[in-house]
């Protein structure tokens, strides 16, 4: 059973550390940052800071997927990411991945050298499975819809169709869709029990970086001031057995993982 992440070229050691994969939204209406890096040059020196702070990986995205949102064409999405991804991806040191369910932006962020591929509709067209096994990228499959109880069979079922296509275990990582399609007792309760999501051989990728569920028992303050809140989700998820935290916040996130993997993988 393989005990790594593929993304590419690079291989991620699972069980020994937790990664930290940077947000990057090149987008005017994310629910966070929206607006704030859709220029390509604040958007690549956004990057290499996150880079700097001690980012695994940076997750690039083109469309806002916020609660409510309207989806953009792919073309829309694709001119978005273009100026930005072909720079970064020869900058930087770290993986790069592109959030995307569109396979057509999916196949032309990977001939840019993207490693990953993080699609929120948990790979519902099978075309994303041909370009990671293509490719030999990793994969993001994310549950987007109600219910704890339907994840981990969703994860199972996903993973026997990656096999189908010629996508290894290893390049495969699951992520139970914190804050999409879920009430906020559902999310709390993937939180709680995320342990039990986990699918033996594969990646466990948690983000809950400022999210409503994060808010609400803290009395909903604006998402910039939601930092504590969401380094004790991670914190609680890291424990749970998550891989990889999707995060704004990456120097802050950094530390935080550190000192959790410092108590659960430091060995006397």
């Amino acid at each position: 059973m393989s005990n790594f992440f593929q993304a590419g070229a690079y291989h991620l050691p699972l069980g020994q550390r937790t990664y930290i994969m940077g947000i990057l939204n090149v987008t005017p209406d994310s629910f966070s940052d929206g607006g704030k890096f859709n220029d390509p040059g604040a958007a690549y020196e956004r990057a290499l800071a996150m880079q700097e702070q001690g980012a695994d990986m940076i997750d690039i995205g083109g469309q806002s997927t916020r609660p409510g949102y309207t989806p953009v064409e792919w073309e829309q999405e694709w001119s978005r990411l273009e100026p930005v991804l072909a720079k970064i991806c020869r900058a930087l040191r770290v993986p790069v991945s592109v959030d995307t369910f569109y396979p057509q932006v999916a196949q032309r962020a990977l001939e840019q050298g993207v490693s990953i591929i993080n699609d929120v509709k948990g790979f519902a067209d099978a075309k994303m499975f041909e370009l990671t096994a293509k490719y030999n990228c990793g994969a993001v499959i994310m549950h987007d819809g109600p219910g704890v109880s339907s994840i981990r069979p969703f994860f199972e079922q996903r993973l026997r169709q990656a096999a189908a296509y010629g996508v290894r275990p290893e390049q495969v990582c699951f992520d139970p869709g914190v804050g999409f399609g879920k009430t906020y007792e559902e999310n709390l309760e993937v939180l709680r029990c995320l342990r039990s999501l986990c699918v033996p051989g594969c990646g466990m990728l948690v983000g809950a970086s400022r999210k409503r569920v994060v808010g609400r028992p803290c009395g909903d303050p604006p998402f910039e001031q939601r930092l504590p809140g969401t380094l004790a989700a991670h914190t609680l998820a890291i424990a749970g057995g998550a891989d990889i935290i999707r995060v704004h916040d990456v120097a802050e996130s950094v530390q935080a993982a550190r000192v959790a993997d410092a108590v659960l993988y430091t060995t006397k």
